[in-house]
């Protein structure tokens, strides 16, 4: 028989995680529900055991295993487990402790390099923060003549395909008659990038400079793109914000509807699925607002895949997947378009960045030829016409 490698509990680090987490990691009795409904298992032989992470936390051991950056942050565990134990905030506290054991996935520390040195992940010059609008007629934001703040984000700012999302919304909002403006090159990061990898102390930076910009301009209602910056706003963001209302933009549409302001005057004869994006549902319960605007589309059939609303499928995009390679045949936006082609949608809709990239990838990569893939934006656009742009 081999010898077993002796292992030292550190109390030092439990003690410390439990302040990290407010003492979240200490409920877990490790009935293994999360393993369970991680949806690594559905593509692994061996599925990302969370109930080892909490469990090894719990005896203050961290064995620097590169698993840990497999978590998406989807919260499917958390939203499944008996105990109501926040399990992204234990991993996010995990990934802080390997960050200052230099135990970090390479690639990911240039994320954050970028993140300092250019105000966005995407490792793009700020001066080309503004360059998605050219052509549009956008004021700068002033806080005495418009309704809301349009906060793009540096995904849709950056990132070519969303750039597209960042448009539609803009002929969205014209249409509507809202008075609206962007900061542009000012415009601060949310910071979701440190925050997904697990970077407290840096994201709370990140979060006070985006407070401050906020402040310094008047800003009180916020509309984002991304339900990550959301999020970000809604959960993490600075208490010292009073009277700050940050709002997803599939919201606020919604509203617009429902008040008047906007209509859909074109027909759209389709079926249509949509994929419900984590940080818009699971991390903040938003499951309505998007199926009303498609409900208000004329022509449009909505039809459910067999995972949705609080069962959906992640995409595979967050919690800092975006930044790293994830193998063909182990990303579950190829699982997720299957199912879309199953319940005999030709469109896909989402209302996430994150998600429209990765689905169109996997249906590309499925060869899913009669499958596309749209923001909620970009479909509702289509059946708008203002004149303006």
């Amino acid at each position: 028989m081999s010898a077993i490698e002796p292992r030292l509990v550190d109390d030092a680090l439990w003690y410390r995680l439990l302040e990290l987490t407010d003492g979240a990691a200490a409920l877990c009795y490790q009935c293994g529900v999360c393993t369970a409904m991680c949806p690594w298992g559905d593509l692994r032989k061996e599925p990302l055991s969370v109930r080892t992470f909490l469990r090894q936390a719990q005896l203050g051991l961290q064995d620097g295993d590169q698993s840990l950056w497999l978590c998406t942050t989807c919260a499917q565990c958390s939203a499944a487990c008996p105990r109501g134990v926040d399990i992204v905030k234990v991993l996010r506290a995990l990934r802080l402790l390997a960050w200052e054991l230099r135990q970090v996935e390479i690639g990911l520390p240039s994320v954050l390099w970028s993140l300092h040195w250019n105000n966005n992940p995407w490792t793009q010059p700020p001066s080309q923060r503004a360059g998605w609008a050219k052509g549009l007629d956008i004021p700068a934001f002033d806080p005495q003549q418009h309704e809301i703040l349009f906060y793009v984000g540096c995904t849709s700012s950056f990132d070519r395909r969303s750039q597209k999302i960042a448009r539609a919304l803009v002929h969205l909002l014209d249409a509507a008659g809202v008075r609206y403006g962007y900061l542009g090159e000012a415009e601060p990061c949310c910071g979701e990038s440190a925050l997904s990898l697990g970077h407290s102390p840096y994201f709370r930076e990140v979060a006070r400079q985006a407070a401050q910009t906020f402040d310094e301009h008047g800003v009180t209602a916020l509309v984002a793109i991304s339900p990550h910056c959301y999020d970000v706003f809604k959960n993490h963001f600075s208490a010292s914000m009073n009277n700050f209302e940050p709002m997803h933009y599939t919201q606020y549409l919604a509203q617009l509807l429902e008040s008047g302001r906007l209509r859909f005057n074109q027909s759209e004869e389709t079926r249509v699925t949509f994929q419900d994006p984590c940080y818009l549902g699971r991390h903040n319960g938003e499951y309505q607002a998007p199926r009303r605007i498609l409900a208000s589309i004329p022509g449009l059939e909505l039809v459910e895949m067999t995972q949705h609303e609080e069962d959906g499928l992640c995409c595979g995009g967050g919690g800092g997947r975006m930044w790293l390679e994830t193998p063909a045949g182990e990303r579950f936006s190829d699982l997720r378009v299957e199912q879309a082609a199953a319940c005999g949608a030709s469109l896909l809709a989402t209302a996430c960045p994150f998600c429209v990239t990765c689905l169109e990838d996997s249906a590309k990569f499925k060869k899913l030829s009669g499958m596309q893939v749209l923001d909620i934006a970009e479909l509702a656009a289509r059946t708008v016409s203002n004149g303006k742009h």
